[in-house]
């Protein structure tokens, strides 16, 4: 049996533990710094010190979740005898050949490691969060594009709908959307169906625009999306994929399901408000001269002039997402009730929180300096598109 590790000794522990993260952090700042004049808005991020620290912190928490099998040093799921609310750097009781000495950051309140479920906890957050928003744009875009430009009865119609989804307090309308008894209604499903179609769409109008007059590439293009596009759709939306590359388990669907569909409508809103001023500019009349259709002015004028504030709403979207799975979590309506991610495990820790502190504190500080990270990243592009 070995000793208690001290602070500093924990610390340590810890950074080399994450040693593929600071080469793989130090790679892309090399890189970036000696390339950003070539890599546009990004590279003009690196000439912005809060951005930069920004983006580091985010990247941080990237490479983590990548290379969370190298990070832990024990099993997240793993129960050891002896460890149950163990202080950090606490030794095993009786270690196996290969086992890690120590628990870094304590055990919680089943004796599991703290430290594995904080690391593989980002990849639970980043597998969803990014992801989540990105579909929310494609369906926010989507829609918003054609209401700004068009108005009438269809942006009527359209904003209607969107005040009403956001007449809903957020929390309650998460909360009614991933209970256990909604999964028997079918509606996440319905709301997959209608949902997970918008990206196919975005797409396939995106290309028909572009190559409208070369029939042979806007063909391709066109195919590819549509073949691509509704293979991903039948696996993720009904769980359909007669080769199962595409797949989404019932409470990663409702979860899904419901970032997307409360996030949709600001989106909508954002991208609608942009639109309606950007549609009087003197490239958009150009366009209009040159006799080209309203998509593609749509998607190849408007949009690219719009990718500032779209860029940095993206970002601070994913903070909100990312604060939301945690509250899910930590109301016990995470992806699964085992899962490492932070907000289950906050809520596991905050039981004992008087007593034993650290299994909720590190994951809480985890998903602080997360969304801090995306918010100053967010504010770097934002001063960085301002001045283009």
């Amino acid at each position: 049996m070995g000793e208690k590790l001290s602070w500093g000794m924990i610390l340590l522990s810890m950074a080399q533990q994450f040693l593929p993260v600071w080469i793989a952090l130090v790679a892309t700042y090399l890189l970036s710094i000696r390339y950003k004049r070539r890599l546009g808005l990004y590279g003009k991020l690196f000439d912005s010190p809060v951005g930069m620290i920004g983006f580091g912190i985010v990247m941080f928490w990237v490479f983590t979740a990548i290379f969370a099998d190298l990070i832990i040093t024990h099993d997240p799921l793993g129960q050891l005898s002896g460890l149950k609310n163990a202080v950090p750097g606490s030794a095993l009781k009786a270690p196996k050949e290969g086992d890690y000495l120590h628990y870094l950051l304590g055990g919680d309140h089943l004796a599991r490691d703290v430290f594995s479920r904080m690391v593989m906890g980002a990849r639970r957050v980043l597998a969803i969060a990014p992801a989540a928003t990105a579909f929310a744009f494609m369906v926010g875009v989507t829609l918003g594009l054609p209401a700004g430009y068009f108005g009438g009865k269809l942006d009527t119609t359209l904003s209607f709908f969107a005040n009403l989804v956001l007449a809903f307090p957020v929390i309650l309308l998460f909360y009614l959307l991933v209970t256990p008894e909604i999964r028997v209604t079918g509606i996440p499903t319905y709301l997959a169906a209608v949902l997970f179609i918008f990206p196919v769409i975005f797409f396939c109008t995106l290309f028909n625009s572009r190559f409208f007059t070369n029939p042979p590439k806007r063909n391709l293009y066109v195919g590819v999306t549509l073949l691509i596009g509704l293979w991903a759709y039948s696996g993720l939306a009904f769980n359909a994929d007669p080769l199962g590359v595409w797949s989404m388990d019932p409470n990663l669907l409702n979860v899904f399901v419901s970032v997307v569909f409360v996030n949709s409508p600001t989106v909508f809103r954002i991208v609608r408000g942009i639109v309606m001023d950007l549609k009087a500019r003197d490239y958009v009349a150009a366009g209009q001269t040159r006799g080209e259709g309203p998509w593609y002015i749509m998607l190849w004028e408007i949009l690219p002039n719009a990718r500032g504030p779209l860029i940095v709403d993206f970002c601070l979207r994913i903070g909100y997402t990312t604060i939301l799975l945690g509250t899910l979590g930590f109301f016990g309506l995470g992806v699964s009730p085992e899962s490492p991610d932070w907000g289950s495990t906050i809520d596991d820790g905050r039981k004992l929180l008087s007593i034993f502190p650290h299994p909720a504190l590190a994951p809480a500080l985890a998903l602080m300096s997360l969304v801090l990270g995306l918010n100053l990243l967010a504010d770097g592009l934002r001063e960085e598109s301002l001045k283009d």
